[in-house]
This record gives structure tokens, sequence and C-alpha cells, in this order.
């Protein structure tokens, strides 16, 4: 599976806790759909890839980076992908190469927003 499909609602949530992605692929993609109504500036979510032991570091600096950054530290090498902040009813996507995972590895999915990190995070299951 190369590609996941997340969906982030105005109570905080992504409708999905695990998603499953092969290191094989050569490329892999997040995208993520608002559900709910709300503007980006009140209730907008991202999708952040990391590993798990590091999200709630990156959701800490991606304060300090501000919502012009989507609230991602530029240039943070412990970012492995993010997606832009989208409000309601708005989607997004990234790609990135499938080689930054490693089967077996600990990693999360989390949305960056200031406070949403706590409820909006997953785990993200890496097979061969």
């Amino acid at each position: 599976n190369c590609t996941v499909k997340l969906a982030g609602n105005d109570a905080m949530q992504y409708d999905l806790k695990t998603a499953t992605v092969s290191a094989s692929c050569p490329m892999i993609t997040i995208g993520l759909t608002h559900t709910g109504k709300m503007p980006v500036t009140a209730m907008g979510h991202n999708a952040v890839i990391s590993q798990r032991v590091l999200y709630q570091a990156i959701a800490n600096d991606g304060l300090k980076a501000g919502a012009a950054a989507n609230y991602v530290p530029k240039n943070d090498a412990r970012v492995i992908a993010a997606t832009s902040l989208v409000g309601g009813g708005q989607s997004t996507k990234t790609t990135f190469p499938g080689s930054r995972l490693k089967a077996g590895g600990d990693y999360a999915f989390f949305c960056s927003f200031p406070g949403h990190a706590a409820l909006m995070r997953g785990k993200l299951v890496v097979v061969k």
C-alpha cells in the first residue's frame, strides 16, 4: 500500500488510528481531507510523519514555527513528511520516497496544529 488517506474533523479526530504502508513503494502519498466546517485558523489540520518518539518534540517546535509554516519546523530532519494545513471542506496531500521509512520502524502520523497532537495521532505501520 503506497497511499494513506486520512480524514480529520471538527472534533480533533482522524478517522484512522493505524495506517499501513510499504517501505518498498517508490513514493508514498499521504492524503488528508478536513471533513469539518471550521476554518483553518480555528481548526486547521495537517498530517506530519515522524518517528513516534519524536512527535511531541516536533509538535512543540511547530508552535514556534507558526501558522505560516503550517506549524512544522522548516527543514527539520526529524520530519519525514508533512502536508499543508487545511480547514473545513479542504483537502491536501504530500508524497515522499518510501526509502525514508524502514519496515518494522516505529512511526506516527499526527496533526501539529496547536493542541491537536494529543488527540490527533496514530501509528504508521511500515511493512516490506
